[in-house]
């Protein structure tokens, strides 16, 4: 009914796809993509979140002992200015595909936890991350975001690959 009701007046309800973003080509590839795939004309059937997710200082230091404190405020500017970095550029991304009205957030945490609160927060339709292209042993000593989100997110997941350019010589 309510839904009726909004069409009457001449809303119709947006989905809401979020896509998680870092300062590697992936990310940004995969909102390239989204953009040019699901925006296209303007994408007035979705409203599009970009979230990056900036790592706890303490998660990026691993040294201990008395010099480790000092290290944090350092290490703690360094990681805001790349997250400062990473949503100008999906910002100017978005205002090239002429989307203007995408929420840019940036939260404090490990991706796949932050990625997924996100889906929760927006109740996102589709949640979309690139994909680094690591091999097993890799992705199962650094662990993946996609891989994590892909069995936890509480709606469809859509990895995006960078496809892989043959040199034709």
């Amino acid at each position: 009914m309510a839904a009726e009701a909004a069409v009457e007046v001449g809303e119709l309800k947006r989905g809401a796809i979020v896509v998680g973003i870092d300062d590697n080509e992936h990310s940004f590839y995969a909102l390239q993509w989204i953009l040019g795939h699901f925006f296209a004309g303007g994408g007035a059937g979705y409203k599009l979140f970009v979230i990056h997710a900036k790592p706890n200082p303490t998660s990026v230091v691993s040294i201990g002992g008395p010099g480790a404190a000092n290290v944090l405020p350092y290490v703690e500017s360094d990681l805001k200015r790349i997250a400062a970095r990473v949503i100008e550029k999906a910002r100017e991304l978005c205002v090239a595909n002429s989307i203007k009205d995408a929420v840019f957030e940036v939260v404090e945490g490990d991706a796949r936890n932050v990625l997924c609160d996100a889906v929760e927060k927006f109740n996102a339709d589709v949640l979309v991350v690139g994909s680094h292209g690591y091999g097993v042993i890799k992705r199962a000593v650094l662990g993946s975001v996609s891989d994590y989100c892909a069995h936890h997110a509480h709606c469809t997941v859509m990895i995006v690959k960078k496809p892989k350019h043959k040199n034709k010589h």
